[in-house]
């Protein structure tokens, strides 16, 4: 069945959103685009027009206004942060649909991440996702403060309620696509990644999208993990990054004279930068087996012309990668002009 599935090889800002958006452009049929997890990580996406998108509650993949976009009961929702996003990027409201069981992001799951301090202690983002988690999984137990509201006890979000389940097999079943857009990276899984407590609150693997998506490993036919040249973590006591290293380092290796440094999405604040990291990606393929790998921000290694020649840093880093991780890299991405562009044709047809 006709499901792909967008994960993260590393600690995040791998560039899965550009990717949904790549897989949904080269569907030949309809595309429904989920978006599991919540608005604790921002994707970034170039519509047709050129304009950039940096979204936190959409998906990336949905900027050219043309699909579907399904909210699942696996979905943690800022309902602010969506009716925003839904107003300025003018998406249809009729194709929006959210399940009644999607668990509501309230103030109370923010104070609590803050009160915690898991800010300061492991880099969270205090977007109260790891707040609402606790409280869905709490139960309503007497002795735990938090309350989980399900996005039926809504008003703002009643026009999108929808059977998601019903919606999604009736999709299959006619062969469109699905494509879930998975959040953050495998390092930051709360499961399998290695770097617990410095983590998320949530599996970010392709198997744990699945589950908060609500589909069958049945409908799988495309697991596509993205990597990128340089992983990042964010600012702060974020956990473990091997061989860190600087922006201003990477950019004179490149011999680039732009002002490369990223900042993220939600907090705005300077994200930390290592080497690759061969055993992280290597872990990362072993769980998530992808069918499909991109590799991208290759333009910190060198520009897209250098692929030509086959001594250049670019061509030896990407063939260095294939070596480490005995697979190939099926796409590459190069960043520089903020767009969607550059990858290596790949023969799977979505």
């Amino acid at each position: 069945m006709p499901v792909s599935i967008v994960v993260g090889g590393q600690f995040g800002s791998e560039g899965k959103g550009k990717v949904a958006l790549e897989i949904a452009r080269r569907s030949k049929a309809p595309v429904t685009l989920v978006r599991v997890g919540g608005p604790n990580s921002g994707h970034t996406g170039y519509d047709r027009a050129g304009k950039k998108w940096a979204l936190r509650q959409l998906p990336a993949g949905c900027v050219d206004r043309n699909v579907d976009v399904v909210f699942p009961a696996g979905s943690y929702i800022n309902v602010e942060v969506l009716l925003n996003e839904i107003e300025v990027l003018h998406y249809p409201r009729d194709r929006v649909f959210i399940s009644p069981f999607a668990r509501i992001i309230t103030e109370q799951h923010r104070a609590w991440e803050r009160d915690a301090g898991l800010v300061g202690s492991i880099g969270s983002t205090g977007s109260g996702v790891g707040g609402a988690v606790m409280a869905a999984a709490a139960r309503e137990a007497a002795n735990f403060p938090l309350e989980s509201p399900t996005a039926e006890q809504h008003a703002s979000l009643q026009p999108f309620i929808d059977d998601i389940s019903e919606r999604l097999r009736k999709g299959l079943n006619h062969e469109n696509r699905v494509i879930i857009e998975g959040t953050q990276g495998f390092g930051l899984s709360l499961l399998e990644g290695g770097y617990w407590p410095k983590s998320t609150s949530r599996s970010t693997t392709a198997a744990g999208a699945l589950a908060e998506a609500g589909l069958s490993p049945l409908d799988v036919d495309d697991v596509t993990m993205v990597i990128r040249s340089f992983p990042i973590r964010v600012s702060g006591d974020s956990g473990p990054l091997l061989n860190e290293t600087t922006w201003a380092a990477i950019a004179s290796g490149a011999r680039l004279k732009a002002d490369i440094r990223e900042y993220t999405t939600v907090t705005q604040k300077l994200r930390r930068v290592g080497h690759f990291d061969v055993d992280l990606v290597k872990r990362a393929c072993l769980v998530n087996r992808p069918r499909r790998l991109v590799l991208n921000h290759l333009d910190y290694i060198g520009p897209v012309a250098d692929l030509k020649n086959s001594t250049s840093a670019l061509s030896r880093f990407v063939a260095d990668v294939e070596s480490w991780i005995d697979k190939s890299p099926d796409w590459l991405g190069f960043d520089g002009l903020g767009v969607v562009e550059n990858f290596k044709s790949c023969t799977w047809n979505v």
